[in-house]
């Protein structure tokens, strides 16, 4: 853990600054839109034209969202997903998106994705987002930029070589493997976590760099005046469990269908079955 916290330190002092021309040159992932409910947009080309976000939509690196007062949306960041309805809905069955080839297709769910979920008035940008198969298991340098709001998000375990950041006003938070919240002024909180890895807050403020781990069933608030994370209330936990079990509930699409083995005889004269 202590090399985990080391690693956030070097990231907010700007230590890992030369890599950006580099990842440029990576595969890149997208950010898959799974759910979006009341207002809700997206700017392509940092914040300048917003346009209406929903289900299905595919976003790339650079890529801002914005909810509004009411708005909630999900977000898969990774490999793009297939996901052609808008209307999200589990054990539902739509149309494929070639339909006279294969007809209907339904929808499972799809455990271990790194999904993020923005309350209202939040704003978030996708900074970096890049997945490289090694062959025995995929690496992956994820960055997002909480500028606005609030969001929840579930991050899976990762392997040793990958990274998950979320970038606040003052700080920057480092995951591996858990379920958190955390607010665009650093607030944090942590539900669950593989390993007991928890969260990693580094936060700047005067000039110096002060480090935080927040473990499971822990939240802490830097404008609080305390130096440590306090515990989870009992509304807390039931809070988290609501959203987490809605979150962690992502789709992806699954083909099911049968051969028709009717037989065919043509007549030159007539057809007959």
């Amino acid at each position: 853990m202590k090399k985990l916290q080391k690693i956030f330190i070097a990231v907010v002092c700007g230590a890992i600054t030369a890599g950006t021309a580099f990842a440029q040159n990576l595969p890149q992932g997208v950010g898959t839109v799974v759910r979006v409910e009341g207002i809700a947009s997206y700017s392509l080309d940092g914040g300048t034209k917003w346009m209406p976000l929903v289900a299905g939509a595919h976003l790339p690196p650079g890529s801002q969202i914005h909810t509004g007062y009411n708005g909630v949306v999900d977000v898969v960041l990774g490999k793009a997903i297939a996901l052609p309805q808008a209307d999200w809905q589990p054990d539902r069955v739509s149309e494929a998106a070639d339909s006279p080839v294969r007809g209907l297709v339904s929808y499972k769910p799809s455990a271990e994705q790194n999904v993020v979920r923005l309350t209202p008035d939040s704003t978030l940008a996708i900074d970096k987002l890049t997945i490289i198969n090694t062959g025995a298991d995929a690496v992956g340098d994820t960055e997002i930029n909480l500028t606005e709001g609030k969001i929840f998000a579930s991050v899976k375990k990762l392997s040793g070589a990958s990274q998950y950041l979320v970038k606040f006003k003052n700080g920057v938070a480092g995951v591996r493997g858990t379920l958190f919240s955390i607010t665009a002024d650093g607030v944090a909180a942590v539900f669950e976590s593989h390993q007991n890895s928890g969260l990693v807050l580094a936060i700047t403020a005067g000039g110096s760099t002060v480090t935080i781990l927040v473990e499971p069933g822990f939240q802490f608030d830097p404008s609080g005046g305390g130096s440590a994370p306090v515990g989870l209330t009992p509304e807390q936990f039931h809070l988290f469990q609501k959203i987490f079990s809605s979150v962690r509930t992502i789709y992806f699409q699954v083909v099911d269908f049968s051969f028709d083995h009717t037989g065919i005889f043509v007549s030159t004269t007539r057809a007959q079955p």
